[in-house]
């Protein structure tokens, strides 16, 4: 039985920062996760110009973002199970300490000259193994650090820090590459663990909360059986089900953008790492003000589903602009028009979810929501992308797919999920 969300339950401060003041636990994640997030997208922005510099084409460029999804898309759900069934804390301990390995082992193939695209592949892969559990894990744990009045302002305030890494690490990541060379993107990444990991082992939770409901060799055994009776619940009729069309529609069709985006630099803007790194920190300065909103003045609005309404339209319309773009300033406002309308759909999407389920479920919720957002969209999306950016063009490959799912998006204004965010 899914739980509604109460509109009325709440009225909290619109102080976008009250959450992190007022919960240490959470303080103490935000920071070190922000932190270790500037150098994954130093990291992710050097891997995609990594990738079009070994390969020159679009396809393997999509096919390394692909690569990473697929044991994500087929071990999430077994993730979930894990996390259910676990200490998720401790998982997500665990699985940050894996991130710090694969990044040092990135940086020294590339430092020493080995580096090709076999290994990316490699390694992607092994990104996305991990993934499938820390996902779950990760996101899951927000409501025990913050409860669930704070969950929605929570969820938002960890996208702004997403996307203040964004602004930062394409930014800096530019000017490495300039300066010391690609390899040390990697290096700073494997550095910035340090941070996160941190924050993790300060993080006291309750006792109660600690308490893992059956040993890792029970959970592992009965995860399939527990994968199935998630999906089994999450697919039943209802808000949940339909908010989780809309969402896989929007991920697949939409998410995979950011893949295709050193192409449209390179190729139709002409424009070196620097203007690449410039674009994606147009994404971020937008997907912050989008957080800041939501986390904000948006916490006292009532009916936050003609927000996320708005938001869902506006995604797709400004990945059109985007397409049609020919200079650098413009392509850079319709990235910033992308972040905005894309942090909100998604952090409301995300709270709204976590909102509805019942707790023994939730792990579960977050493998799919991740499956759907890491795996589907990177595996499916970006492997399509790709090719349809090879027989056509990258541009005209973005604006094709944003159509679609303009489409599909105006297919379900009717639906009930937007009266119950």
């Amino acid at each position: 039985m899914s739980h509604a969300i109460d509109p009325a339950a709440s009225r909290p401060s619109s102080n976008p920062f009250r959450v992190l003041r007022e919960h240490r636990n959470f303080r103490l994640f935000w920071t070190g996760q922000t932190l270790s997030l500037i150098g994954t997208w130093m990291q992710t922005m050097a891997i995609g110009w990594l990738a079009l510099q070994l390969s020159n084409s679009a396809f393997v460029v999509g096919l390394v973002a692909s690569v990473s999804a697929i044991p994500v898309v087929f071990l999430s759900m077994h993730g979930g199970a894990l996390v259910d069934h676990g200490n998720r804390l401790r998982i997500v301990r665990i699985t940050q300490a894996v991130f710090l390995a694969q990044a040092t082992t990135l940086w020294l193939i590339t430092l020493t000259g080995h580096i090709s695209i076999p290994w990316l592949l490699g390694l992607a892969f092994v990104q996305g193994c991990c993934s499938a559990i820390e996902i779950p894990a990760r996101q899951s744990l927000f409501i025990r650090l913050v409860g669930r009045d704070d969950l929605q302002p929570a969820i938002a305030l960890n996208a702004s820090g997403f996307n203040l890494a964004k602004i930062i690490g394409p930014s800096i990541g530019g000017l490495v590459i300039n300066k010391l060379g690609i390899g040390w993107c990697f290096g700073l990444n494997a550095m910035s663990y340090s941070a996160v990991l941190w924050g993790l082992a300060r993080i006291r939770l309750p006792h109660e909360q600690h308490v893992v409901h059956s040993s890792l060799r029970e959970a592992l055994a009965q995860s399939t059986g527990h994968a199935v009776d998630g999906i089994r619940y999450l697919l039943q009729p209802g808000s949940v089900r339909e908010l989780l069309i809309l969402v896989t529609a929007s991920a697949i069709l939409g998410g995979p953008f950011l893949t295709l985006v050193p192409v449209v630099a390179r190729d139709q803007l002409h424009l070196g790492p620097g203007g690449y790194g410039s674009l994606l920190t147009a994404v971020g300065i937008g997907g912050l003000l989008g957080a800041l909103i939501i986390a904000g003045p948006l916490t006292r609005w009532s009916r936050k589903g003609r927000i996320m309404r708005v938001a869902a339209f506006t995604f797709p319309a400004a990945l059109i602009g985007l397409a049609a773009a020919q200079s650098l300033p413009v392509a850079w406002f319709w990235l910033f028009v992308t972040g905005i309308s894309a942090i909100i759909f998604t952090a409301l999407s995300n709270g709204a979810l976590q909102l509805l389920v019942e707790d023994r479920y939730r792990g579960r919720l977050m493998a799919f929501y991740g499956l759907v957002f890491i795996g589907l969209s990177q595996m499916v999306g970006s492997l399509a992308l790709g090719a349809l950016a090879r027989a056509m063009t990258a541009p005209l490959a973005i604006g094709v797919a944003s159509s679609i799912l303009l489409l599909v998006t105006g297919a379900m204004r009717g639906a009930e999920f937007w009266r119950r965010v």
